[in-house]
C-alpha cells in the first residue's frame, strides 16, 4: 500500500511538472478562428448559416486566451512560495512586448497616415483599451495587450497574498466578480446606453480591461483546481462533447459571450484536455501542432497588418482573384510569416530580455 501511494505521489508530481503540450495547439485554433472572423465576410465560410454563426462570434477566442492565460499562470508558478515581482514582470514583458511592437511597425507600413504621437504613446504603453474610443487605434488586435498587462500586473499580488497562502476568500471573490460581469454585460448591451459597434460604448463593453478581469480570475481558479487534483485518464469523448457544446452554443444560443460567459464550457474543456491521456492528447501533442500553438501569438498580433500588406501587394500587381483564393493565399503567407516572427524575433528577443539583469 505504501508503495502504491508513493508511486502515485511521484506520478502526480511528475504530471504537474510537465508542460501541458496538448493544450498549446488549442491556442492556434482560437487564433485562426479570430483571423477568419476579421477576414472578408463574402468568403465561403459565411455562406452557410450555421457555420457563419461560429465565425461571427469568433471574438470569443480572445476570451479563451484570457481564461487559458489565468490557468497557465497557476500551473507555471504553483510550486513557488512567492513570486519575485521584478523577475516576473521582466519575463512577461519579454514574452509579449517585442512582437507587439513588430505588429505596430508592420501596421504602419500601409497605414502610416493613421500615425500620430498621442495614439502611438497609448499603443506603446498598452493603454489604448483604457480609453473608450481609442482601443482600435493602429494595430487593433493589440487592444488585448492592455488587458494582459493588467493581468500580469495583478497576478503576483494575487499569488503572494491569496493563492500561495491558500486563502479561500479569493474563490468567492473570483466567482462573484465573474457573475457580476456577466449580469452587467448583458444588461448594458440591452440598455439605451449601448450605441452599437464602432462607438465608445461598444469599446467600453468589449475592450475595457476591467470587463475582463473575471476571465483571468476564473482561469486562475481552474488552475488551482487542476494542480490540486492531478490525474490522468482517457477523456477523449468528454473533450469532444464539450467542444461540440461550445460550437452548438455559438450557433444556436444568442448570448453575449465576449466577456467570459463561455467560461462555463471553456474551463471544463481546458481541464479535460489537460487531464486527458487518450488519443486526442497524443495527436495534439505532436511537435508540429505544438509548434503552431507556440506561434499563435505571432499569428494573432500580426494578422491584420499582414492582411493589409498582402492586399496592397495584390492591388499593386493588379491580380484579379476571387475572395476565396485571396483567403488561402493570405493564410499561407500568414503561417509562414508568423513562424518566421516566432522563430527569429519572438524567441531570440524573449531569451535575450530574460537574461538582462538590472541592478
Amino acid at each position: 500500500m505504501f508503495f502504491i501511494i508513493t508511486n502515485y505521489c511521484k506520478t502526480a508530481e511528475q504530471f504537474l511538472r510537465m508542460k501541458i503540450s496538448q493544450i498549446t495547439f488549442t491556442r492556434f485554433l482560437a487564433a485562426v478562428a479570430i483571423v477568419i472572423s476579421h477576414f472578408n465576410k463574402d468568403m465561403f465560410v459565411y455562406k452557410t448559416d450555421y457555420i457563419s454563426n461560429i465565425f461571427l462570434k469568433a471574438n470569443v477566442g480572445v476570451s479563451y486566451f484570457f481564461i487559458l492565460s489565468g490557468f497557465i499562470m497557476i500551473v507555471a508558478y504553483h510550486k513557488k512560495d512567492k513570486i519575485e515581482y521584478f523577475g516576473y514582470y521582466k519575463n512577461r514583458f519579454a514574452r509579449i512586448y517585442p512582437l507587439y511592437v513588430v505588429g505596430l511597425l508592420l501596421y504602419l507600413v500601409t497605414r502610416f497616415s493613421n500615425f500620430n504621437p498621442g495614439d502611438s504613446f497609448l499603443y506603446l504603453f498598452g493603454l489604448q483599451s483604457w480609453i473608450p474610443g481609442k482601443a482600435m487605434i493602429l494595430n487593433f488586435p493589440g487592444w488585448s495587450i492592455s488587458v494582459e498587462f493588467l493581468f500580469y500586473l495583478i497576478f503576483p499580488v494575487l499569488y503572494n497574498y491569496f493563492y500561495s497562502r491558500k486563502n479561500k476568500s479569493i474563490w468567492v471573490a473570483g466567482i462573484v466578480l465573474w457573475i457580476v460581469t456577466q449580469v452587467f454585460s448583458h444588461l448594458y448591451e440591452a440598455s439605451p446606453s449601448y450605441k452599437g459597434p464602432h462607438t465608445e460604448s461598444h469599446e467600453f463593453l468589449y475592450y475595457f480591461p476591467l470587463m475582463h478581469v473575471s476571465e483571468f480570475l476564473v482561469g486562475n481558479l481552474a488552475g488551482l483546481f487542476f494542480v490540486n487534483h492531478p490525474k490522468q485518464k482517457n477523456y477523449d469523448v468528454p473533450v469532444i462533447l464539450v467542444f461540440a457544446a461550445v460550437m452548438l452554443s455559438l450557433i444556436f444560443v444568442p448570448l453575449f459571450y465576449h466577456n467570459g460567459l463561455m467560461a462555463v464550457l471553456f474551463i471544463p474543456l481546458i481541464l479535460l484536455i489537460s487531464w486527458n491521456n487518450g488519443l486526442l492528447t497524443r495527436i495534439l501533442s505532436l511537435k508540429p501542432l505544438e509548434y503552431l500553438g507556440e506561434a499563435s501569438y505571432a499569428i494573432y498580433i500580426t494578422h491584420i497588418p499582414i492582411l493589409y500588406i498582402l492586399r496592397e501587394i495584390l492591388k499593386w500587381q493588379n491580380y484579379k482573384l476571387n475572395i476565396n483564393s485571396v483567403f488561402w493565399i493570405y493564410m499561407a503567407v500568414l503561417m509562414i510569416t508568423s513562424i518566421f516572427f516566432y522563430q527569429f524575433i519572438e524567441k531570440p528577443l524573449r531569451d535575450y530580455l530574460k537574461k538582462i539583469n538590472v541592478r
